[in-house]
């Protein structure tokens, strides 16, 4: 597609893997394996069926070889689904990432005995091991993996269910992101004939557009697009939504989004405090739009207005610029941070070219405690993705800094995993708007506004649309496209109140988001993220340079806590109403500060 961003993508800008294998035809892939098999054979020989009667100092030395080889053989997976998300068109890629998946699981069930026989240990032997000092570092992993016991089946079941998921879930999840990726979306330029085939992430770009008539053109792209893999899609969404019913039922969770809980090690209590709180404080995103719409002179604000610009946010910022706003900002707050971001770049742990086939979004994935973490974007010049950008290099950090755990200790849980990236975020924003003239601070101010909503409500409403779909689908079997879109119109449009009307073409917009696929119950994660986020940004600005240290210190922590004790270090529970509501306070402050800069340049 030629279209004007082009000079201000990140042409070139790659990852280089070779910390995990060279190339797909790399022989350590091969040794990998077998080096992995061999071992992972010894060590059932050595321990299956005798975990209960190990002493710590033996059972410290089962885990440390068991890490050791989880670490090894994770490797193969890592890289060829880092490879698959550079062109997920590519048969090849495909193909090998299919066989990666495969051979993992053939590893993994020969290590599955460990978490069941562990859960099995005795009681008393299980309090003795927990409290041997030996086995200090692991007390979290070891009370985490108790924990699922209710949940666990035997080992036979264990193993079928493992072994059938690479033919069964996991290549419905990559059906999606395949039809998603290479789909050919017809776009239709204002004052043109010409039909351009673009990506989806072209598209959502000019979503973002100053020009009304060009977003309205990727919106009509976008819902042509969706209708044309509408079938596929549902079909899709309704079988994952059958395989996690049978799976759930099998492993007795009372209600759909349990195993999610009990992954993030959260209460469904404090899901439901932070979830009511995100649907009773909407009015605060109605009571922007409202201004919003008199800004932009309409009538009537739709689906298509949502992230219209506002004076300077049209701006553009090559990736170079975009390099040194994030890196000075993260450098003011920590130059730990700033050091462990300069990484990426120095090293080329980023892919960000915008490329056919690419996988659509953006993430960081941690890889390994021995090797990096990497991220995948596709950057295009916009404000938004120097945020995108700082937010995925706080991950990235975060990632940098747990390397000091060992792996099972290495990744926190999902909520707290939004904390680096958030904050990362948090302290781009204070850096561009520091020094801007009020229209700039007013442009600025709508964007970040408009981004919190997206991490705080409409994650909230997404996974209220979630709940929905999977409880429709277990009490009244498969759902229609018009059943999906109805459920997706009403919570969406809950959030907006009377400041967005959401038209007709919004309904199929349910159908790229992979979360939905790929990790049920996840996008709660974004608001709990965003919401402790700012609440704990607000008294980093009291004693900037303790809380630096305090900061960087529950980064490198990792895993090895609960969210609850993490946080416990930050003066944080995560039971109190009151702190959510300060995450609130501070966004309605934002809106209040948005309406100020409003009122003022109306007056001059």
């Amino acid at each position: 597609m030629s279209t004007t961003l082009s000079e201000f993508q990140a042409n070139g800008v790659t990852w280089d893997l070779s910390a995990l294998f060279a190339s797909l035809e790399d022989p350590k892939i091969e040794e990998t394996w077998e080096s992995c098999h061999k071992r992972a054979d010894s060590f059932s020989a050595s321990y299956r069926g005798k975990l209960g009667t190990l002493t710590p100092e033996e059972f410290l030395t089962a885990l440390v070889e068991l890490e050791n080889l989880v670490t090894e053989s994770s490797k193969p997976s890592h890289y060829a689904g880092l490879k698959f998300t550079e062109n997920t068109g590519d048969p090849e890629l495909g193909a090998f990432y299919q066989e990666q998946s495969e051979r993992s699981s053939e590893l993994r069930v020969k290590l599955m005995f460990f978490d069941l026989e562990l859960q099995e240990i005795e009681e008393q032997i299980f309090q003795n091991l927990l409290g041997h000092g030996s086995l200090a570092d692991y007390r979290h992993y070891l009370l985490k993996t108790r924990a699922l016991k209710p949940h666990m089946l035997s080992e036979t079941e264990e193993v079928l269910l493992e072994e059938t998921a690479n033919t069964g879930s996991r290549a419905w999840v990559r059906l999606h992101e395949e039809v998603t990726s290479n789909h050919n979306f017809k776009l239709k330029m204002p004052g043109t004939e010409e039909v351009q085939e673009v990506q989806i992430e072209e598209i959502m770009t000019l979503m973002r557009n100053g020009d009304r008539a060009v977003r309205q053109a990727a919106a009509d792209a976008l819902s042509q697009g969706m209708e044309e893999i509408e079938r596929v899609i549902c079909f899709t969404y309704n079988t994952l939504l059958a395989d996690k019913k049978l799976e759930d039922r099998l492993r007795k969770f009372e209600y759909p989004e349990q195993a999610r809980h009990i992954d993030n090690e959260l209460s469904k209590e404090t899901v439901d405090i932070v979830m009511r709180l995100c649907r009773e404080r909407s009015n605060i995103v109605e009571r922007y739009y409202l201004v919003k719409r008199e800004i932009l002179g309409l009538e009537e604000l739709s689906h298509i207005d949502r992230y219209a610009p506002l004076g300077e946010s049209k701006k553009k910022v090559n990736w170079a610029e975009a390099k040194q706003i994030v890196l000075e900002s993260f450098g003011e707050f920590s130059p730990i941070l700033k050091d462990k971001a300069e990484e990426f770049f120095d090293k080329n742990w980023i892919h960000a070219e915008v490329s056919q086939g690419k996988a659509s979004g953006a993430f960081c994935s941690y890889n390994t405690v021995d090797t990096h973490p990497v991220m995948l974007m596709s950057y295009q010049g916009l404000l938004n993705d120097v945020g995108t950008l700082a937010h995925e290099l706080g991950h990235g950090v975060h990632a940098s800094l747990s390397r000091a755990q060992t792996t099972f200790n290495f990744s926190g849980t999902l909520p707290l995993a939004e904390l680096a990236s958030i904050f990362g975020e948090m302290l781009v924003f204070d850096k561009i708007v520091k020094d801007v003239s009020d229209e700039d601070k007013l442009s600025l101010y709508a964007n970040k506004i408009e981004g919190v909503f997206a991490s705080v409500h409409r994650q909230a409403a997404m996974f209220r649309f979630e709940q929905r779909c999977h409880t429709q689908r277990r009490t009244e079997g498969e759902l229609s496209a018009e059943q999906f879109g109805d459920i997706w119109q009403d919570e969406l449009q809950s959030m907006f109140g009377t400041g967005v009307t959401l038209g007709e073409q919004h309904r199929r917009w349910w159908q790229y988001i992979g979360h939905f696929f790929f990790l049920p119950f996840y996008v709660y994660a974004y608001s709990f993220g965003e919401l402790l986020t700012m609440s704990l940004y607000e008294r980093a600005k009291q004693d900037p340079k303790a809380f630096a240290e305090k900061y960087v210190e529950v980064l490198t922590l990792g895993g090895k806590e609960s969210p609850h004790a993490l946080m416990g270090r930050l003066g944080i529970d995560l039971d109190d109403p009151a702190f959510w509501e300060g995450g609130f306070k501070v966004l309605e402050e934002m809106v209040a500060t948005f309406e100020t800069l409003w009122a003022k340049k109306q007056s001059t």
